[in-house]
């Protein structure tokens, strides 16, 4: 099973190095940023499942600028604000973060968030392409619907056409009753022209 990559973002440097040592020797892929310019940069260039930032390091809204960077990368990572001034859960919600992880925390307690938000996010990346899906297997089964909707109709329309065919044949005595009529005329004249003849 392939590693899980996380980014680390955070201008303190003992802290960046301890997290780093422990998400690793826990199993995960770990790549750091001391600012979040770095971070950004590391953001576009590559790709993490998930990115952990701090809150304030060269600016009060660095944090925030890192979150909105990952929120647009394509991968959609899951986003963690790391903070040690924990700020109303509205706030880092409104910012983007999927989580806020308070500092210092107990190795132990920061491993099983970390966990469980790689399970959330996994649950709603997942709701999101069967989501997207949805509408694929919507549209296939209009497809369907339309093609056989167009072979019933087509079906009608040669069910119609079949009674129009005895219409012709209907047609026919017509003019079986014109050459009828026109027999005892034809025999009319004829005597109107003996006589004229035996009269000459």
């Amino acid at each position: 099973m392939a590693k899980r990559k996380v980014l680390l973002v955070d201008d303190e440097v003992p802290v960046l190095l301890t997290m780093k040592a422990v998400l690793e020797i826990s199993g995960f892929d770990v790549d750091t940023a001391a600012t979040a310019r770095d971070g950004k940069v590391k953001i576009r260039n590559n790709e993490y499942q998930m990115v952990i930032t701090d809150m304030r390091m060269e600016s009060d809204a660095a944090g925030k600028e890192v979150i909105q960077a990952a929120r647009v990368a394509p991968y959609h990572p899951a986003v963690a604000l790391l903070t040690a001034y924990p700020i109303a859960d509205e706030d880092w919600q409104d910012m983007g973060a999927d989580k806020m992880l308070v500092k210092p925390m107990q190795t132990a307690i920061l491993l099983r968030q970390i966990e469980q938000l790689f399970e959330k996010h996994s649950a709603k990346l997942a709701k999101i392409s069967s989501a997207a899906a949805a509408p694929v297997k919507t549209a296939a089964k209009k497809s369907a619907a339309k093609r056989l909707a167009s072979k019933k109709l087509a079906t009608k329309k040669v069910v119609a056409k079949k009674p129009a065919a005895p219409a012709k044949k209907a047609a026919a005595p017509a003019k079986t009753r014109k050459a009828v009529a026109t027999k005892p005329v034809r025999k009319a004249v004829k005597k109107v022209v003996k006589k004229t003849a035996k009269k000459k």
